[in-house]
């Protein structure tokens, strides 16, 4: 399993996955409207990323410019599993039984969710 980025970090990443390779103060630009950030700190979480191997960087000219490597989908999928397992004993069923008990689940989310489970029974039956 990599090593887990941290919740400032993914903030980061998302910048990155969105658009890269970018430059450090493209990145911080891409930020500063949403965050409270200093530069020195979006700098420091560009290159704690480095280190975890998330994000590349590439020498252009005087700057370096930033790309992931960490893809978007396999983070989701290790955060979800991450999930699953300390909260729900890495079971599904109670993590979407949770959210009907507090009323998180929209008519668009409980319809997405038909779908879905009438997909994986037709692919369950399937030979």
């Amino acid at each position: 399993m990599p090593t887990p980025i941290s919740e400032a970090e993914s903030m980061v990443m998302d910048v990155l996955w969105r658009r890269s390779p970018l430059s450090a103060e493209d990145v911080v630009a891409a930020l500063t409207p949403h965050q409270d950030w200093q530069e020195a700190t979006i700098k420091t979480l560009l290159n704690r990323l480095l280190n975890k191997g998330a994000i590349e960087a590439t020498k252009d000219g005087r700057r370096y410019l930033y790309s992931p490597v960490l893809r978007r989908e396999d983070w989701v999928l290790d955060e979800s599993e991450s999930l699953l397992s300390r909260l729900f004993d890495g079971r599904v069923a109670p993590l979407v039984a949770h959210f009907s008990r507090h009323r998180k689940l929209t008519a668009d989310d409980i319809a997405e969710l038909r779908r879905l489970l009438e997909t994986l029974d037709h692919d369950s039956r399937s030979p």
